[in-house]
């Protein structure tokens, strides 16, 4: 009867899991995701790869291969002894690789991050854990909190603080010499951001600029200054995104470079941004629903030399967000609002700190028609009355 149930379990196993033409990849039949299957040192692992698609199965394999087998040659390292920031490294992109919460630009960053610190300590990959001191720690940190902005050092320092915790989590080391360095203090940015009349000037400059694409490009300045989209998102906007009758447009896009929580959101038209999708789909009536409304994705530098021109500092992409958050504020919107036509997913709480000196001046505006003397509607009529004589 056993046998009967084990064999039973064993067919039923086997129908769920499917074999391909490709070694170390199976694929689960209920879901159709794909999964990895290899042995590594005797150990034998399988770990989903999260897609349906084998030509992304196949990518996805050939990386999670070699990070298992390097990180299973550091913990041999380990186990002799001896760890290097190599090896912690190679631990740290592995579990980074595995992490599906995070997105792949995060990921980049963090190579980013450790090919800054590889860089600033020399003969960093093949320094023992064991023997670095708080002095070493310390030292880069004087060195490289020179070059670095404080976004930069306090990301850099925060993958060594990593690193050395990789490092007393497997027993290399006993303390983390890192965790004495400060962070450097991140001071927001000053927004120096032009008025509604530098803005047109500063628009019109690009228009007139002669450049084969100037028109273009002055349009996707208004549309990102209009819509307050990131640059990203704004290049995925189609004709079929934008819902002339409800007056919406839908923001959305993919991992890699849509919107940045992975989400699709509603930002309403002002009247500049109807007045702006109007004339150009009337300039290009022809297009489907899925082509893109902006022709370009970026243009830098056509706005660096229109700043010039005109005479005011350098503003990005990005600046134009602000620019349209900065101006739904000062005309009336309240902050939770504005915040989630950005996308924020905190509530308000990012805008309150970029945004909430333009509350405050606003609530000072107001606070002028607060009165407790105030005259009475008999004052009043007194008052016009003998105004009239």
């Amino acid at each position: 009867m056993q046998q009967q149930i084990a064999t039973n379990t064993a067919a039923k196993t086997k129908k769920e899991w499917q074999k391909t033409s490709y070694a170390n990849l199976i694929r689960y039949v209920p879901s159709g995701t794909y999964y990895a299957r290899l042995r590594v040192k005797g150990k034998l692992i399988r770990r989903s790869l999260n897609t349906d698609l084998i030509s992304v199965a196949k990518l996805r394999l050939g990386d999670f291969e070699k990070a298992e087998r390097q990180r299973a040659e550091s913990v041999d390292a380990v186990a002799s002894g001896k760890m290097t920031f190599k090896d912690a490294t190679i631990i740290h992109k592995s579990r980074v690789a595995g992490d599906v919460s995070l997105k792949p630009r995060t990921k980049e960053y963090h190579d980013q991050r450790i090919a800054a610190l590889s860089k600033s300590w020399p003969g960093f990959e093949r320094k023992e854990i064991r023997s670095v001191t708080k002095t070493e720690c310390l030292d880069w940190a004087g060195r490289f909190g020179t070059k670095a902005s404080p976004t930069a050092f306090n990301h850099t320092v925060g993958i060594l603080k990593t690193l050395l915790e990789i490092g007393v989590e497997v027993g290399a080391r006993y303390d983390n010499p890192a965790k004495f360095i400060k962070r450097a203090s991140e001071r927001a940015k000053i927004l120096t951001l032009p008025e509604p009349a530098e803005f047109q000037k500063f628009v019109t400059e690009i228009e007139n600029s002669g450049s084969g694409w100037s028109a273009p490009c002055a349009d996707l300045v208004r549309f990102l200054a209009f819509g307050g989209f990131r640059k990203g998102e704004a290049a995925l906007i189609a004709w079929g995104d934008c819902d002339f009758e409800k007056g919406e447009i839908l923001v959305r896009g993919d991992a890699e470079t849509g919107t940045k929580n992975w989400t699709v959101r509603r930002v309403p038209m002002i009247p500049e941004m109807r007045q702006l999708l109007e004339r150009l789909r009337h300039e290009r009536k022809q297009e489907p629903a899925n082509t893109t409304v902006m022709e370009v994705k970026e243009c830098q530098r056509s706005m660096d030399r229109a700043a010039k021109k005109v005479g005011f500092a350098r503003i990005t992409h990005h600046d134009l967000r602000h620019l349209f958050a900065t101006l739904c504020i000062e005309s009336g919107v309240d902050i939770p609002t504005v915040s989630r036509w950005l996308g924020h997913k905190d509530g308000g709480a990012l805008a309150m700190r970029v945004y909430g000196h333009l509350r405050d001046e606003h609530s000072v505006s107001m606070a002028q028609r607060v009165t407790f003397t105030k005259t009475g509607a008999g004052d009043e009529a007194q008052a016009r009355a003998t105004a009239q004589n």
